[in-house]
């Protein structure tokens, strides 16, 4: 009997994280991707570093802030692969650096439609293809800072603590519906957000990670495990990986 394929999305695959978790789980065995970000350079990137493994690889644009355009990766996924298996809801974006009282309304919303929203928008697009299969693994990306305090991120915060609460609500909601939703929480992780900042920040931020700064190649054993049958019984988790920020 020949073992099914593995169909996974991502969103957000263009960046430094959303790569790292493409050449992963393009590397195991069996796995088709379906790739999404909203700069074509940037997934062309990622689609380029793949492993070159076999597994099938399809591409589409969206901004996760808008349901109709994630909702048109999934279809892609069953249009091309034949059903969805896993989504990575892995798009986000960081907040303005300032106080509470100095951030505009643009700021709060940019920073919900984004991260929450684009959480939101995958799950009600995923479940609709999952649901009829009663199997499935949804996996968002949070991030430490909705378990601490960030000064001066605060929109930041916020939203990925949301995001934190949604997959442990979306867990119990669908977990009937054989479908189960976790999400990662990354510490900070060298990036290209780190490219412009002096290196004293950076010295700044690595001495909060007992650890020391990691890399998103440090972070894809979470989203491998989550996305296999090994966490067949794990869902409404908010598995942190930190490199010990969190700690103490």
């Amino acid at each position: 009997m020949t073992t099914p394929r593995r169909v996974v999305a991502i969103t957000g695959a263009g960046g430094a994280l959303g790569a790292a978790v493409a050449r992963q789980l393009a590397a195991e065995p069996r796995t088709d991707l379906v790739l999404s970000d909203i700069s074509a350079p940037s997934l062309d990137a990622t689609v380029e570093g793949l492993p070159d493994t076999g597994g099938g690889v399809a591409t589409e644009l969206a901004d996760v802030s808008d349901f109709a355009q994630v909702d048109t990766v999934v279809a892609l996924a069953v249009e091309r692969f034949g059903r969805l298996d896993v989504l990575i809801s892995n798009a986000g974006v960081l907040s303005a650096n300032g106080r509470i009282h100095n951030l505009a309304d643009e700021e709060w919303e940019r920073a919900f439609r984004i991260n929450v929203l684009g959480a939101v928008h995958g799950i009600r697009a995923a479940v609709g293809v999952m649901r009829p299969q009663h199997a499935g693994s949804i996996v968002l990306t949070a991030s430490v800072s909705g378990l601490t305090a960030w000064s001066h991120a605060a929109p930041y915060c916020a939203t990925k603590a949301a995001v934190i609460q949604l997959a442990k609500v979306a867990a119990v909601e669908y977990a009937r519906d054989g479908i189960r939703v976790n999400c990662v929480c990354p510490g900070s992780f060298r990036s290209a957000i780190h490219a412009d900042l002096p290196q004293e920040a950076v010295d700044a931020i690595a001495e909060r990670h007992p650890l020391g700064l990691g890399s998103a190649d440090d972070l894809v054993g979470a989203y491998s495990y989550l996305a296999g049958d090994a966490s067949r019984w794990t869902t409404g988790s908010a598995m942190v990986v930190d490199g010990g920020y969190s700690a103490p």
